[in-house]
């Protein structure tokens, strides 16, 4: 129930069992076809466990229940691939291989395609942020540090702030995404079952799943684990900011913004809740916890961990899940959103021109004198804060031009 609330369809089906389950034949048919291009078993033996490696065939639930013995998954569905693979190719079913090669392989390939949905809604947060800092190139508002008003700013410099952080968390997903590589070592990295061919049919096995192969297993080197959940986090995070912003405009006091699909009180008629900003804060608190869970099993004992290992998969998938509930929320509270300039401007304090009215006198009495002046007297009345936004309209261009050469 909570997770149809936070998680979006989309997110839910590329991370649930049958997806894991999936990832996991498709890394039993790989590792078959790459041993029969390396000569290691029969043509037809690999054609024989291709043509099992499908999920429909195995029940993810009784699988689960089954793992709790060997302490994961793919022991019984190695059981389970053997016994319906026909004739001698039976025995050919997961050779040389160990079970966290094909869950690990398993976990890159439902990672990649998580990956690709969530850049996809990145994307899509991304060009709303666009169109909001170029219709707000230059609408006035009141920029707010420590939550009070400071100085006057550019709502399309917000969401120009909003941006150039898509776009570095873009970069950040981009580069997780490229480390991903396929998992092959046997029992302790070595592929001894597979003699001289070890090596040939580890770089074929990357090949077939269009993975990157990796220099040496890397059975307790968890740094590309850790550094999904790491990207992860950051996306979320930067989701979260943009909710955080947007719900604190809407606040009635500000009332600066107002998301379009605002969500009803279950008891008070007149309220209009950011509820995409909520989602985006609750989304992006839950990977923050999981990210720490795949950070915490970098450390892992010699060739195969205790514990740190199996830890990972109920955290990879949700970490996964959250972002994209974090992406989903945000764009949600970006899409006709409902941008109020008059408001900014009548909420445009004449103490946001205190800075200006120092820097102006000091340069007759010094800089010291001026900020005790102007604290102990407050601002002049002529002062226009249009008059006081140095560069922010070349940093929206900036922004806008980064979106434009990243993203079109």
């Amino acid at each position: 129930m909570f997770d149809r609330i936070l998680v979006p369809a989309e997110f839910r089906e590329a991370l649930s069992d049958r997806a894991w389950l999936q990832a996991m034949l498709d890394a039993e048919r790989a590792l078959a076809a790459a041993e029969a291009r390396a000569g290691v078993i029969p043509p037809e033996a690999a054609e024989a466990i291709a043509a099992a490696c499908e999920w429909e065939r195995f029940d993810p639930a009784e699988l689960g229940e089954q793992g709790r013995a060997p302490g994961n998954p793919v022991e019984p569905l190695v059981r389970a691939l053997t016994a319906v693979v026909e004739g001698d190719a039976a025995r050919y079913v997961h050779w040389g291989a160990t079970s966290q090669d094909i869950l690990d392989t398993a976990a890159m390939l439902i990672a990649r395609h998580a990956l690709d949905l969530l850049l996809e809604r990145l994307a899509e947060v991304a060009r709303e942020c666009a169109g909001l800092a170029e219709a707000h190139r230059d609408t006035p508002m009141a920029a707010r540090t420590l939550l009070q008003q400071a100085v006057p700013t550019t709502f399309g410099l917000k969401a120009a702030g909003w941006l150039a952080g898509l776009l570095e968390a873009r970069r950040v997903l981009h580069r997780a995404r490229g480390n991903l590589a396929a998992q092959l070592g046997g029992a302790a990295g070595t592929l001894a079952p597979l003699g001289d061919a070890g090596a040939e049919v580890s770089r074929l096995f990357a090949e077939e799943l269009g993975l990157r192969e990796a220099v040496v297993p890397w059975h307790t080197n968890r740094v590309r684990v850790s550094e999904l959940g790491a990207a992860l986090a950051i996306a979320a995070g930067v989701f979260a900011k943009i909710g955080l912003d947007v719900a604190l405009l809407a606040q009635t006091e500000v009332a600066e913004v107002a998301e379009a699909e605002a969500g009803a009180s279950s008891t008070m008629p007149q309220k209009r809740n950011p509820v995409g900003s909520a989602l985006a804060i609750a989304c992006a608190r839950q990977v923050q916890g999981h990210a720490s869970v795949l950070i915490a099993a970098l450390p892992q004992e010699h060739e195969r961990a205790i514990g740190g290992w199996h830890s990972e998969w109920p955290s990879l998938s949700a970490a996964f899940a959250y972002t994209g509930g974090a992406a989903d929320a945000a764009f949600r509270a970006l899409d006709g959103l409902e941008v109020d300039p008059e408001r900014m401007r009548a909420n445009l304090g004449r103490a946001v021109m205190a800075e200006q009215a120092t820097f102006a006198l000091a340069e007759q009495v010094g800089r010291r004198e001026a900020h005790d002046r102007i604290a102990r007297e407050g601002v002049p009345d002529d002062l226009d804060p249009t008059s006081y936004l140095g560069s922010a309209e070349t940093f929206v261009d900036r922004a806008l031009t980064a979106y434009r050469s990243e993203l079109g």
